[in-house]
């Protein structure tokens, strides 16, 4: 009796060989005639079985799996590269343990292929602005090759750009353990002939300069790319609301560059919004002092400070951008736009004012200040006016005050200069 049970067994061992080979035969057939999903339908047929197969005979099922899924990744369907990628993988694996590698060189050729593949479209993607998809294909751009770490940093850009926060944190945190920082050499000579400045590699550079073909060598070696890596973990915690975290991650980030005045006065930005007005005061003043020659962050510490209501300090950094830049546009449009908006603040108050005589005094008083206030905002843009004439902005700008004045004198003048 058990002589037979064992012979059972085995012609139950030998109908399962023979299935698997047959799946495997169908498929090859199948992907010759350019059928992958037929090829796929006939390997996944054999799944269940195929771990109890010789190591030779999982090792050609998985290259075969893994062909078939590339197939169909390359007709569109992204998920296919990630089952392409796992089958692949399993050849590797299998073969090693196995001693042998008969398939294990196809299927590293066939992952290099598709890396390739990917990145390229990924590239399509994030010109066509589908950046989610792009950063889906670069990911798996880096699965497919490790090394190739940069793959990871452009996924973390387009899910940024796709506004895909929780992935591009993702890949900025795994940047940031893996300790990439993007610094590149770009290796340059002058070519004699043409005069044009050739980019190549080190030792074809130095061959040609060798030769005289080429001149002028040159090094240049691309920036750390770690400050932005951590100052955008920062940001997204912030955007997230995750606020702790976000405060955290601009000390590694100021850590990492504390000469950066943007990550100051991001800081800045997200104590404001939690409440924390005396570290605001602090961190803005810390950014003045770090580059106050600076218009640009001079005019950045102005916005901020309008944004948040504090018309004297944004007042202040304005006056301090057009010190160093007289000519600064937008810190001259801002500059005015103070005074109408703390205006614009006492109209809110005139509005709940009764009728009382007390009332229509206080009434009386607050419009004198306001119409103080658009005409020093008017003042600033007139004086502004002497150096640019035919300023859209600043002529737009100054209508509207002169309207809201009730100044139909000024406001016609100013309207003819617009050609209206």
């Amino acid at each position: 009796m058990r002589t037979r049970i064992l012979i059972l067994l085995a012609i139950g061992i030998s109908t399962m060989g023979f299935a698997q080979k047959d799946a495997m035969k169908t498929a090859e057939k199948a992907l010759k005639d350019g059928d992958a999903a037929a090829a796929k339908t006939a390997l996944m047929s054999a799944a269940s079985t195929i771990e109890s197969a010789k190591e030779k005979d999982q090792a050609e099922y998985y290259a075969l799996l893994g062909n078939a899924n590339y197939e169909l990744a390359k007709k569109g369907d992204i998920a296919s590269y990630k089952s392409a990628l796992d089958a692949y993988n399993k050849v590797i694996e299998v073969e090693e343990a196995s001693g042998k590698s008969k398939y294990t060189s196809v299927a590293q050729e066939q992952m290099g292929q598709m890396t390739g593949d990917l990145v390229n479209a990924a590239v399509e993607d994030n010109n066509n602005k589908k950046f989610s998809e792009a950063a889906e294909k670069l990911y798996l751009s880096y699965t497919l090759s490790p090394k190739d770490t940069v793959y990871l940093y452009y996924a973390a850009s387009s899910a940024v750009n796709g506004q895909n926060y929780e992935e591009a944190l993702e890949y900025y945190e795994e940047l940031k353990e893996l300790g990439y920082n993007g610094e590149a050499v770009t290796y340059t000579a002058v070519n004699v002939e043409s005069g044009e400045t050739e980019t190549m590699d080190k030792t074809t550079r130095d061959l040609y300069v060798k030769a005289g073909t080429h001149k002028d060598p040159k090094e240049e070696i691309s920036p750390s790319k770690k400050p932005e890596i951590v100052k955008n973990i920062a940001l997204i915690y912030q955007q997230m609301g995750e606020n702790e975290k976000a405060i955290e991650a601009y000390a590694d980030a100021r850590a990492e560059n504390p000469d950066d005045v943007n990550l100051v006065l991001g800081e800045a930005n997200l104590h404001y919004a939690i409440g924390d007005k005396e570290k605001f005061k602090e961190l803005m003043g810390q950014a003045s002092a770090m580059a106050p020659d600076n218009a640009d962050l001079l005019y950045n510490i102005g916005v901020i400070n309008m944004e948040q209501g504090n018309l004297e300090d944004a007042r202040d950094a304005y006056k301090k951008a057009l010190a160093i830049d007289p000519g600064y546009i937008n810190a001259l449009l801002n500059l005015s736009t103070t005074y109408v908006n703390e205006g614009n603040g006492l109209i809110d108050e005139m509005n709940v004012l009764g009728t009382s005589k007390a009332d229509i005094a206080k009434y009386d008083e607050l419009k004198d200040k306001k119409d103080s206030l658009f005409r020093e905002g008017a003042g600033v843009l007139e004086d502004a006016l002497q150096s640019n004439p035919d300023n859209e902005s600043i002529l737009t700008q100054l209508k509207n005050i002169y309207g809201a004045l009730g100044d139909n004198e000024n406001f016609m003048r100013i309207k003819k200069l617009l050609g209206e």
